[in-house]
This record gives structure tokens, C-alpha cells and sequence, in this order.
């Protein structure tokens, strides 16, 4: 197929020339865990309401790892057999939803009582690989068929009822909304493109449009800070990229290691906390 840039990769090639030694100095990387603690699958970061922070697969697949403040880790928690989270996300209420890649399903856990149950299975689903949450408790999920280099994105509304929103994606992996929940992005792996939806107020999607698109290393979980700017894993390059809401680049972020899977960002906004599956930990950097 005859490669050809798009004006998304024209902006990052004359970036990556001129800007990203600054940058490299303004944003501080450093490590927050050790390495090795979690496996080659670590993904998943979250914070509970207390300010807690979760990720899955510590030191085994199939399980949940505390992350305290200081970096150390504990086992907080492990999944029934033939269970594999990759991804973590809160409800309202407090309770923690996993996407449960190997058992195709979202589970559910009782925070109070660590109860697993599970919230929403479909035997339709390739492999729920990244969740999202609305404020009202509705889900949405990137489902990718890697055999295949092709995806989905299903809707999960409250109480686990699921709807497929479409099955025309690529390899569909990190999945985000936008601050005001009108826009849905989704990134494709393989594909290497970022495309954005709006999203009415029935949790449908419509407008499906390229934000962004790269020739090179992959993509994996994304987020979108309180301004809506986009934070985009580039996995295998060991970058996080940032962008406007407008598609703009504004920041490129240089890690340790290359295979950053996803990230968060802490409860005062302060720092992002980057998974980091080559190392098996955590980096994190200053965003303000």
C-alpha cells in the first residue's frame, strides 16, 4: 500500500525536529515503581474516590495491585480463574469494573466485601480491552479481534445491558471520552489512527472522523485531561503524545521504557502515571 503523510504526520515529523528537546527538558520523567513487580500485561491504572490507585496484573496475570504512595505495591485482589483484566474504571458509587479480556466480560467488584461478580458478558465480545465511564454510569468498550486487525465499540448501559455501536473499527484499543462526554475516541492499534465520534445523549455515535494518524511504533490507552486535551500512548516508542482538542500537537512526552500501555492522571491533576509493560512498572511525569 503506498504509504503517503497526512498532515497529522507532517506535523509530528517537523515536531519531533524542532520542539521535543524542549519539551524534554520542561516535563519531568521519573520512575514511581520498581520494575518487574507486575507482568508484561500490566495496563489498567485508575483511582478510586479516596485516591487510591489500581492496576492490573501484579506479579501475575489475573489479578488487581494496590500502588501506594511512595510506589510500593501490594496484592489487593485476584480474579477467577480464566480471568485477565485489562482495564479499570469507578462508578459512582464506588465500585470497580474490570474488562476482562480472557473471560469476555466487564466484572464487577464490591469494594467494601471484594466480591467479583459478573456486570455484562456477550459472547459476541472479541475481548473487552479497554473501558470507558459517562457520569451517569454507562460504559463504553473497545473490543478487538487481533487475529483478525479488526475491532469493535459496544455500549454497556447501566445495569450491564450491552449494545454494539459498530463492528467497522480496526484493531479498536484505548478508548476515552472527551471532558463534556460529547466525543468518543478510539485508537486502532495496527492501524495506527485515532478517530473521534460524537456521542448524543442517548450514549449513541455518530460523525466517525480521523483525528490523528501515524506510521510508525503502535497505539494503546488514551485520556483526556480537564482541558480535553488528548494524551495519546505510543507503545513500542515509548511516548506520550499530547493533543488540542482541535488535533493539534502540543507536547511530546520521552518515557524510560517504550511499551507504555496506558496512563492516568493523579486526583489533583499534577502528574500522569504511565504503565510501562517492557519494564514492568510505572513512570510518571509532571502535566502542569
Amino acid at each position: 500500500m503506498k504509504k503517503t503523510m497526512t498532515r497529522y504526520s507532517l506535523s509530528l515529523a517537523l515536531f519531533s525536529l524542532l520542539s521535543s528537546q524542549t519539551f524534554a527538558q520542561q516535563t519531568k520523567v521519573e520512575d514511581f515503581t520498581a520494575e518487574n513487580l507486575f507482568t508484561n500485561n500490566i495496563e489498567g491504572p485508575n483511582f478510586d474516590k479516596a485516591g487510591n490507585l489500581y492496576v492490573v496484573n501484579f506479579k501475575e496475570d489475573g489479578t488487581i495491585g494496590k500502588v501506594n504512595s511512595d510506589g510500593t505495591c501490594e496484592l489487593f485482589l485476584t480474579l477467577p480463574k480464566g480471568s485477565t483484566a485489562n482495564a479499570i474504571q469507578f462508578d459512582k458509587a464506588g465500585n470497580m469494573y474490570l474488562a476482562d479480556f480472557s473471560g469476555h466480560n466487564v466484572l464487577k467488584v464490591n469494594m467494601k466485601t471484594k466480591a467479583i461478580s459478573t456486570y455484562c458478558h456477550n459472547d459476541a465480545f472479541n475481548q473487552p480491552n479497554d473501558i470507558c465511564i459517562t457520569k451517569k454510569d454507562v460504559f463504553f468498550a473497545s473490543d478487538p479481534s487481533w487475529k483478525n486487525s479488526t475491532g469493535k465499540i459496544w455500549r454497556i448501559d447501566k445495569g450491564g445491558k450491552e449494545t454494539l455501536l459498530t463492528d467497522q473499527m480496526g484493531t479498536a484499543n484505548g478508548i476515552c471520552l472527551s471532558p463534556d462526554e460529547k466525543i468518543l475516541y478510539v485508537n486502532e492499534s495496527v492501524q495506527k489512527k485515532v478517530w473521534a465520534f460524537d456521542v448524543d445523549l442517548a450514549g449513541n455515535i455518530a460523525n466517525k472522523r480521523l483525528f490523528a494518524s501515524f506510521e510508525d511504533g503502535g497505539l494503546d490507552g488514551m485520556k483526556c485531561d480537564a482541558k480535553g486535551n488528548l494524551y495519546v500512548c505510543r507503545w513500542g516508542l515509548g511516548k506520550i503524545l499530547v493533543f488540542s482538542k482541535k488535533g493539534k500537537l502540543l507536547k511530546e512526552v520521552q518515557l524510560k521504557g517504550l511499551q507504555s500501555s496506558n496512563l492516568v492522571f493523579s486526583p489533583n491533576g499534577k502528574y500522569a502515571y504511565v504503565t510501562l509493560q517492557d519494564r514492568k512498572g510505572m513512570e510518571r511525569f509532571n502535566v502542569k
